[in-house]
């Protein structure tokens, strides 16, 4: 049994962690400011004897007096919605000196630290797919470079922190996830497209709906991020964390179309592509295939299906 925080953790990916972590034993302390996430994804976990929630910014520094094994830090708005216009300096700060607080909270308590990075480091890539070894093409300052840079920038910390200080590190680079916990107004293309369908609305692709995601389903996701946490110390990452089922946005609609028998119509619109909006990602998951013996198993059907199932409780 491991003393767990999980940072972020009403949030979509980090109360599923939470979930497995409690099922596998360990004591769990979710930490979040519930800016973007919500008390509603831990509801049923804060009955749980071995769990504890604490109400805390990572901007400000950690102060939980129990002794720490493990970190993962998932305390960051994931959606444009969330992180674009006023809100983008809040999301600066949480990438920069949140990840700096709980650097030096771990090395207080020894801990491990895992960092959630994303495939947005990668920018609108130039390589596809985007292997690790692929520094990206990232717009410095767009009005999504609040979450681009500060993810570049928090790796870049964490390794400084590695070198010079001894840190435990593990960085997880997460491409798009899916799955129950999702927040039905955050914007993504999942949520959308399911919450348009189960409500009888149209369902609008914004341009020719060609341009292409790779889905992850949450358990996937999660196990992958446990195995990142537990392996050797040697292993460091980044590490991409994703399906690499590639799929265009069309065929998307069309499976939820068909999954959800809904009356609505797949319909387009002029496009609104954020002109640093990738056209394409797709996830090389070599590295995790290798060093972590992890790759994802769940087909798009049934990961939609258990997606689907979830939205049917919540609109």
């Amino acid at each position: 049994m491991k003393n767990i925080l999980v940072t972020g953790g009403t949030g979509f990916i980090g109360s599923n962690l939470c979930k497995k972590l409690l099922q596998q034993g360990h004591k769990v302390i979710c930490l979040d400011n519930n800016y973007t996430g919500s008390l509603n994804n831990i509801k049923e976990l804060k009955k749980h004897p071995n769990f504890r929630f604490v109400f805390h910014d990572i901007i400000n520094p950690i102060n939980i007096r129990t002794h720490i094994d493990q970190i993962y830090n998932l305390a960051c708005p994931a959606s444009p919605t969330a992180y674009k216009g006023a809100h983008s300096i809040l999301t600066t700060k949480t990438c920069v000196i949140g990840i700096i607080n709980i650097l030096e909270f771990a090395i207080k308590n020894n801990a491990t630290v895992l960092q959630a990075s994303t495939s947005e480091i990668y920018g609108d890539p130039l390589e596809h797919p985007q292997k690790e070894t692929y520094w990206g093409n990232v717009n410095p300052i767009g009005d999504r470079a609040c979450y681009d840079e500060g993810k570049r920038c928090a790796e870049t910390i964490m390794f400084d922190y590695h070198r010079h200080k001894n840190a435990k590190i593990k960085i997880a680079r997460i491409f798009n996830a899916y799955g129950p916990n999702m927040n039905k107004n955050d914007g993504r293309v999942v949520s959308n497209f399911i919450v348009q369908a189960l409500t009888n609305q149209n369902i609008v692709i914004y341009g020719s709906g060609k341009q292409t995601r790779s889905f992850c389903y949450i358990d996937d996701l999660v196990r992958g991020l446990i195995k990142l946490m537990n392996s050797a110390k040697s292993i460091t990452g980044p590490i991409n964390i994703g399906n690499p089922e590639e799929l265009t946005i069309k065929a998307l609609s069309e499976k939820i179309v068909s999954l959800t028998n809904t009356k609505s119509k797949v319909i387009h619109k002029q496009s609104l592509r954020d002109k640093d909006d990738p056209n394409r990602r797709k996830p090389d998951i070599t590295n995790a295939k290798v060093l972590l013996k992890w790759e994802p198993t769940t087909s798009l059907p049934e990961g939609l299906k258990n997606t689907i199932e979830y939205f049917k409780l919540i609109i």
